[in-house]
């Protein structure tokens, strides 16, 4: 008698779980929404491969922290250049305008001011009001107050001072500002210490490798300010008159085009992860599924790219020399000794200035070395995996620059010299550019048409 209840509410459910989902009962797996790829605005895809890596044996210095390796790097998207300086506000806007709007909820939830009259209760928290709050929203608001407050960005921010709509208003925005004591020529400036980034990651190296570890131990909180440090054009260069690059080259609209600079590996990394967070917060808004993370190239992707799908070349173009058949020049750097204007450019030039490589990059040699993920490790070649090579020491504050910029002589120029600079140090020659990993893994260049994956 029991094994004929059980036999039938066995074939019972067996009825429940497939009736209504038209797959027979068979296995169809999961249906997930449909997934189109999507090119990343101002990047180029750079299809997977191997090359070799590192210095011709010719180069008996280089050699030392370069030899020739083969390796193969996945498929990804880089941008198509360097990060600019209009590109990079973007960033510092928006982590300036956040860090007000919170310090206007803030003083609003202290005051106790609401919406609807007029003042500073207009920037109050979104989540004040609780009455149309959804039951998930009325859980996470009780649970967890004060950790996961939600802005008000539906109002513009007001920086007009004869606009501002009350004596609380003006009070959060002077403290933005420098005190009156610290302005210069009549003019109030930003207190940029104020601009940080915070955001969390999770070092899944050190997680795949202790695997005793518990979530919470790799999960680590980083802040970081966002603003460049403009004074690298005076420290870079002693006894040289460089004032008019330290008041303007950042935030002036002459410039905006050109590469960032003054801008620290740490720096780099919260720029990626910003990136990231604000494609996503699109992606959601429309329902669309997340992007791959932002992040910056290993060694090996950088070098990869930088050939440009020649082997064995000295230069992103070729080679072996850094000008053409006519003499002209093909990039910005020092020619000459002393002469840095024999190129046509005294400092950086814009960031799609001269021509790019196959892969339709510009200036992957010349006008600013670029930050990669890598740490610098003379012996890294040695005990590196060939497939998609990466040595990242977190321990390790020597990160890798590529690609030389406008102040080095053309050895730096070459895609397999490497420098490093430390992690927390900025410069007036040094930016970065990011990538993204391409979804999938058919895009090879070696592959032929008739060995194409369908």
């Amino acid at each position: 008698m029991c094994i004929k209840k059980l036999l039938t509410l066995t074939a019972v459910l067996a009825i429940l779980t497939s009736c209504g989902t038209g797959d027979k009962g068979e296995l169809v797996g999961v249906k997930g929404k449909k997934w189109h790829p999507e090119k990343p605005y101002g990047m180029s895809l750079i299809p997977g491969g191997a090359f070799i890596m590192g210095k011709s044996d010719d180069d008996l210095a280089g050699v030392k922290d370069a030899p020739t390796k083969t390796v193969t790097v996945r498929a990804f998207y880089m941008d198509e250049t360097e990060i600019t300086n209009s590109e990079y506000r973007q960033f510092v806007e928006w982590v300036r305008d956040s860090t007000i709007r919170t310090n206007l909820a803030e003083m609003a939830d202290l005051e106790g001011k609401e919406p609807g009259n007029g003042d500073i209760g207009e920037f109050a928290y979104a989540d004040s009001d609780t009455t149309n709050m959804t039951p998930y929203q009325k859980y996470m608001f009780e649970n967890y107050e004060g950790e996961i407050r939600k802005l008000n960005t539906d109002i513009d921010l007001i920086f007009d001072t004869s606009e501002y709509p009350d004596e609380l208003y003006a009070e959060v925005m002077d403290n933005m500002y420098l005190p009156l004591e610290e302005s210069y020529n009549g003019q109030r400036t930003w207190d940029v210490k104020q601009f940080k980034f915070q955001y969390t990651t999770m070092d899944i190296q050190t997680a795949a490798k202790y695997r005793e570890l518990s979530r919470s131990d790799v999960i680590e909180q980083e802040e970081v300010e966002v603003y460049p440090d403009t004074t690298v054009w005076i420290r870079d260069f002693a006894y040289s008159y460089n004032e008019p690059m330290h008041n303007d080259y950042f935030w002036h609209d002459a410039y905006s085009d050109y590469p960032v600079v003054g801008v620290t590996w740490k720096q780099a990394q919260a720029f990626c992860q910003w990136r990231t967070l604000n494609k996503n917060a699109y992606q959601k808004e429309r329902s669309k599924q997340n992007v791959n993370r932002f992040r910056l190239p290993s060694e090996a992707e950088w070098e990869y790219a930088a050939r440009g799908g020649l082997q064995g070349a000295t230069f992103p173009w070729g080679g072996p020399y850094a000008i053409n058949d006519r003499g002209c020049f093909m990039a910005n750097f020092k020619p000459l000794r002393g002469d840095y204007a024999a190129d046509q450019a005294l400092y950086t030039v814009e960031a799609d200035a001269f021509e790019p490589n196959d892969y339709n990059l510009y200036n992957m040699a010349g006008n600013v070395s670029e930050w990669v993920m890598s740490s610098y490790d003379p012996a890294s070649y040695e005990y590196s995996s060939t497939v998609n090579p990466s040595v990242n020491d977190t321990e390790n504050e020597r990160k890798v620059v590529r690609g030389g910029s406008w102040k080095d002589v053309a050895y730096f120029l070459q895609v397999s010299s490497r420098d490093y600079e430390y992690a927390d140090s900025a410069r007036s020659y040094i930016g970065f550019r990011t990538v993204q990993d391409y979804m999938g893994t058919e895009v090879t260049k070696n592959a032929s048409k008739k060995g194409k994956r369908k």
